[in-house]
């Protein structure tokens, strides 16, 4: 049985997606950008502020499904370029305790330029 699991605290979705969903003891959370759910818009400062906010984002997802930080473990992150990993990665590190999940995470200018759709 899934459950769709919507964060008042968190941006809408705006395609047709839902923010995550719960299936058995599983949560399947979608993809987030730095949008600040209570202006509706991307947060227009740097990679720290952004990662502050999808992370903030992300937070009240999983409280909202009953579950923290401490739960996850896997994540995929997206970087605009490589250049941004080691601010990125200090501010991320924040969210988790001793134990990190696994990751992977891509530099999108790396990427043929047909696939991207989305830069910061």
């Amino acid at each position: 049985m899934k459950k769709v699991i919507q964060a008042e605290n968190a941006p809408a979705p705006v395609e047709p997606y839902s923010q995550a969903l719960k299936v058995e003891k599983f949560l399947f959370v979608s993809g987030q950008v730095a949008i600040d759910p209570r202006e509706g818009r991307i947060v227009a400062c740097g990679i720290r502020e952004q990662t502050v906010r999808v992370m903030e984002n992300i937070k009240v997802i999983l409280q909202a499904a009953g579950y923290s930080f401490s739960d996850v473990v896997q994540s995929t992150v997206y970087l605009s370029s490589m250049k941004l990993f080691s601010e990125f990665n200090s501010e991320y590190a924040k969210y988790f305790d001793k134990f990190f999940p696994a990751r992977a995470t891509v530099g999108i200018e790396l990427m043929p330029r047909a696939l991207v759709k989305f830069r910061s």
